[in-house]
């Protein structure tokens, strides 16, 4: 998929985009909504998941990342989340810069001592994680009564605007 560094950094950093265009419309009282009364995973319990599985993937393929700590607790403030994700994500883009090049993208590796892969296959799975991850986010923040933005298009409510404003 990725031929070169450029193309990585584009991509990551238009994906990252639309990750915090989500993740900035949770409000503190969101993150509390759990996925089910049998399955407690919440919507911060997934926001921090996916600020964080990004650093703990690259890491794993050899990439030196200087992030947020993500060992500690979710936090409470979606703010902090936010924040966390936003550091996480500008970190990312600069160490595969600094660090990688555009031959090593075509290289194999073994991920997490089991995955065969290439280097360009790693980043194709962490940003498919994230989108992965979005969606469902997306659902928990309707679940939750928050608005979530419309990605890849308008969602219901920009949609209607635009209606709207068309007359319709």
């Amino acid at each position: 998929m990725y031929q070169s560094i450029e193309q990585v950094v584009n991509d990551w950093n238009q994906e990252a985009a639309l990750t915090l265009k989500v993740l900035e419309a949770m409000t503190d009282a969101s993150l509390k909504q759990a996925v089910s009364d049998t399955r407690p995973r919440t919507l911060g319990d997934l926001a921090w998941h996916v600020a964080s599985a990004p650093v703990g993937i690259l890491g794993s393929a050899g990439l030196q990342i200087a992030s947020p700590d993500f060992k500690r607790p979710v936090p409470a403030s979606a703010a902090e989340i936010v924040d966390a994700y936003r550091s996480m994500s500008v970190a990312v883009a600069e160490a595969i810069k600094a660090q990688w090049t555009d031959a090593r993208l075509a290289e194999s590796l073994l991920l997490f001592g089991a995955m065969n892969m290439t280097y360009d296959g790693v980043v194709t799975l962490v940003v498919r994680h994230q989108i992965h991850h979005r969606g469902q986010m997306t659902i928990l923040m309707r679940q939750a009564d928050a608005v979530p933005p419309g990605v890849y298009g308008p969602n219901e409510e920009e949609g209607a605007a635009i209606r709207a404003a068309r007359g319709h």
